[in-house]
């Protein structure tokens, strides 16, 4: 074992290739599916893009916001500082960042922590945004849950 706990015959892997395994492990949801989810109930949209790209891009209404740094607090269903909509490990959580490529690592730590639907959004906040979804002015944005 090295001095950090990783086992030493483990090579390092560039960030493309640490993204596929991330992925491969679970299925990812296209835009319109998210909406029609979160719509429905079944899914909680998470937006964990930083405050400026909220505030110049805009909300997806009803989107919880946590910053990517609060993430695994706020989901984890037994924390002492969830949110109130942490409320099981069975719940279908939908990770959004910008384009979906921080959503996926994010969606992969709270599958870690016993969230096994946490899944992100392929594209991100832009591909919602290209596919013509609703999105609400960034005034306020700043605004946490």
């Amino acid at each position: 074992m090295s001095e950090g706990g990783g086992n030493v015959s483990e090579q390092p892997v560039g960030i493309d290739e640490l993204l596929e395994r991330v992925r491969a492990g679970y299925t990812r949801i296209e835009p319109q599916e998210a909406y029609e989810a979160a719509r429905s109930g079944e899914a909680l949209l998470v937006d964990i893009r930083y405050a400026a790209l909220r505030e110049r891009d805009g909300l997806i209404p009803g989107a919880l916001v946590v910053e990517r740094n609060e993430l695994e607090w706020r989901l984890d269903p037994q924390g002492s500082h969830r949110a109130a909509e942490a409320t099981s490990h069975d719940l279908r959580v939908v990770v959004i960042c910008n384009e979906g490529y921080a959503s996926s690592l994010a969606a992969e730590s709270l599958r870690r922590l016993g969230l096994h639907r946490a899944t992100d959004l392929v594209g991100g906040f832009q591909a919602w945004r290209t596919e013509g979804l609703p999105v609400t002015s960034g005034a306020g944005a700043g605004t946490q849950a």
